[in-house]
């Protein structure tokens, strides 16, 4: 098993009417997303909307959710500021988190020797495992494979790799040159199966706030060698995929309709995201309406 799990999710940050935090609906939903069959949690990461929680946020969401579940819950520390981040990683891994993940630096694009240093300095700032994340369509970079190798063999704490990357073929050359029990996941939905092709272990996904079951049933159908099977379930998380963003609604702003339609009271995305556009709940309830047609269907 791996060590955070096959099917993790990157979970949404819950907020008030008014736009604060709302511990008590984030914990609620953490809980949810555990019964749901998520073996890990990742707290405060971009699609918690990491770039507008406050230090004092994050920390408390840190603490109290790795409190309430028994699955490994993965703090989100890092942006684009290293003495910043080498700070809250340093504090959040004081607070019973399981890993930290690091997303590689966005906006000001440093090079890959930038890239490369921060997340030296911070692993060294904690004792527990990270993960890397590589979304170069929002970072504006790509950590090149033979930085991301050199991390993954210099670095002991540095063990797994959330891969947004959506190049395969790339993935699987890091995966050829890092160690053995490094970890790779899809960190694309509509990727899960290729990466599983080439190595990743797992997902750390966004449908997977309302589709975990499938994701579940997928993998294993794929690890047990039943690839079609896995495709097919992939055929049905397909319309998933697709709500989970697109320009107009980037994600996290249409997971949090379809968890606000689902019963959970998440809030609205603060801004700069905006406000879903008219009809995304609409869509959200033929979204699931669909996925749980094929759930009971496939029970009979």
């Amino acid at each position: 098993m791996p060590r955070f799990g096959v099917v993790s999710v990157a979970m949404v940050t819950a907020f008030d009417n008014d736009g604060e935090l709302d511990v008590d609906a984030a914990v609620a939903l953490a809980k949810f997303l555990v019964a749901e069959g998520n073996e890990s949690l990742v707290v405060a990461g971009t699609t918690g909307e990491s770039a507008t929680l406050s230090i004092d946020e994050k920390l408390t969401l840190f603490e109290t959710i790795s409190a309430a579940v028994t699955v490994p819950v993965i703090g989100g520390t890092t942006g684009s500021n290293t003495r910043h981040d080498i700070g809250l990683t340093a504090e959040a891994s004081k607070l019973g988190l399981a890993g930290i993940l690091g997303v590689s630096p966005y906006y000001n694009r440093p090079s890959q020797t930038g890239i490369e240093v921060h997340f030296r300095a911070i692993a060294s700032a904690t004792d527990l495992p990270v993960m890397i994340y590589d979304i170069p369509k929002r970072t504006g970079r790509k950590m090149s494979n033979d930085t991301m190798i050199r991390l993954a063999n210099d670095v002991t704490n540095i063990v797994a790799l959330k891969d947004a990357a959506g190049d395969p073929s790339e993935t699987a050359k890091v995966i050829a040159g890092a160690p053995r029990d490094f970890e790779v996941y899809s960190g694309d939905s509509p990727m899960n199966l290729p990466l599983l092709a080439v190595g990743a272990v797992g997902a750390v996904g966004v449908c997977t706030h309302w589709a975990a079951p499938e994701h579940t049933k997928m993998f294993a159908a794929w690890n047990r060698g039943d690839i079609a099977q896995a495709q097919r379930i992939n055929r049905l998380l397909i319309e998933s995929y697709s709500f989970e963003g697109n320009d107009n609604a980037p994600n996290p702003v249409q997971p949090k309709v379809m968890m606000q339609t689902l019963g959970h009271p998440v809030g609205a995305c603060r801004l700069p995201m905006g406000p879903a556009p008219t009809g995304t709940v609409d869509a959200a309830r033929a979204v699931y309406k669909n996925l749980l047609a094929t759930r009971e269907g496939s029970q009979k």
